[in-house]
């Protein structure tokens, strides 16, 4: 049995076996696909591996160490020598910046340590062991069909979604289900749809790389100025229930307003709800899907309900674009894994989701009631809104201040978190996104001073 590693070198013939051998060696070294102190086989099994005599191997080793590429022991496998002067070893960041910050504020993140990690790992474990052979195929393009069939009666059930799982889509995160969104309408024909004005910088983005021209639509308190949507948008992406950046709610004039507008004028209303499963002080409102199926495409996300790391998102729509959805979701080929999504499916079947919900809504309330408290100590004059859902707020900052240099500062003091005005198109007042969710209550007092000093 061969020890060391097993190294694939392709032996033409022609040509001195030993000499190739040697050659490709000392590419490999040189490449650094060997790394010093890498340790080779030993001449029987290298020999074995290679169907050639040991002697062969025996000499192409002893060239090698006399040249200095490597080290050979007296019974101890040959190991690669240091050449020369070795770099210094790579630097490896943090996979997520938010390690770097003493203080988590940021605006999009849930508690990642409330993650239930038991429960997932029993959903995992039961659903695989389920799974047919096929399932482990390709599989459908609009998502898996366990998933679905059990997405669909949870988003009914507890947003309020009009929902049926013929017409529910599985994709990697909320991002992907707009981006495939905005490409199937573009490829319809569409060219111009709207956006919210202060709006995710990053949703934004999602939908200009579609090709779409993205048309800023302004949002005061009561949500989207619907009266200001241009007649010539395909569509509009919308937050009704927690606006980000300025945590507004949608008024009830607007959602009628911004239905008949879709209905009216054939043209489709996107409704990302990233948060929409937490509420504080408000009952849970319907989605403005459920007034209107047939004009409105229901996104939303696992992301806040368990983990980013997931990516696994969702998208409701109108059954006139699920066969183009399909289309394109099948041509770009980014689709979530089906094996997290068969683990979905069982979270939700075992009711592990419900009860995660219900654990984190409690935890969750209890930390907005402290960032609010803290700021109502540390900024007594600061307007604060957006508090009764979701998993931030939204903190005016004075007129005249400048955003950017406020935020530079607050991340000196090692606190994360975001700004209106950098989530905007066009100019806007000054304002922070301040998250509450992914803090520990005894640090969020503690993260709210090193705020406050830091303006």
């Amino acid at each position: 049995m061969s020890t060391g590693p097993l190294l694939a070198l392709h032996l033409a013939p022609g040509e001195p076996i030993g000499l190739q051998i040697e050659r490709r060696l000392r590419a490999l070294i040189r490449e650094r696909q060997l790394p010093v102190g890498a340790a080779l086989p030993s001449t029987r099994a290298f020999a074995a591996d290679l169907g050639v005599s040991r002697g062969v191997v025996v000499g192409a080793y002893a060239q090698l160490a006399a040249e200095g590429y490597l080290l050979l022991r007296r019974g101890s496998a040959p190991v690669v020598a240091a050449l020369g002067r070795e770099p210094a070893p790579a630097c490896v960041s943090h996979a997520v910046p938010i390690a770097s910050f003493h203080f988590n504020l940021r605006p999009d993140l849930p508690d990642l340590a409330l993650f239930p990690r038991s429960e997932w790992l029993a959903a995992e474990r039961a659903s695989l062991q389920r799974a047919a052979n096929t399932d482990l195929a390709y599989g459908e393009p609009f998502g898996s069909a366990q998933l679905r069939t059990r997405l669909a009666p949870f988003l009914a059930r507890t947003r309020g979604v009009v929902a049926n799982p013929d017409l529910t889509g599985i994709y990697a995160g909320s991002s992907a289900a707009l981006s495939t969104l905005a490409t199937a309408l573009r490829a319809g024909g569409a060219q111009r749809i709207g956006v919210e004005d202060p709006g995710h910088r990053w949703r934004t983005h999602a939908l200009a790389a579609s090709g779409l021209e993205v048309v800023p639509v302004a949002v005061d308190g009561a949500g989207l100025r619907v009266d200001r949507l241009p007649d010539d948008l395909a569509g509009v992406v919308v937050s009704p229930d927690h606006q980000f950046p300025l945590g507004v709610a949608l008024s009830p004039e607007r959602r009628r307003a911004l239905v008949d507008w879709a209905v009216a004028g054939d043209r489709l209303v996107i409704e990302h709800d990233y948060d929409g499963h937490f509420r504080y002080d408000r009952p849970p409102a319907g989605t403005l899907q459920g007034l209107a199926p047939d004009h409105v495409a229901y996104v939303g996300t696992a992301s806040a309900l368990l983990a980013p790391t997931l990516r696994l998102g969702w998208a409701v729509v109108p059954e006139r674009l699920v066969e183009a959805l399909s289309w394109h979701g099948f041509a770009a080929g980014i689709a979530p894994p089906r094996l997290s999504q068969f683990a979905l499916a069982e979270l939700i079947d075992r009711g592990y989701l419900d009860r995660h919900l219900r654990k984190v809504r409690a935890v969750y309330r209890r930390r907005r009631a402290a960032l609010c408290t803290a700021l109502a100590r540390a900024l007594p004059d600061a307007v604060v809104s957006g508090v009764d859902a979701g998993l931030f707020v939204s903190v005016a900052l004075p007129a005249g201040v400048d955003e950017s240099k406020a935020l530079e500062s607050i991340r000196r003091c090692g606190v994360s978190l975001d700004g209106v005005a950098q989530n905007a198109l066009t100019p806007q007042p000054p304002g922070l996104v301040v998250g509450f969710a992914a803090a520990p209550e005894p640090t969020i007092e503690q993260a709210v001073e090193a705020l406050a000093a830091a303006l």
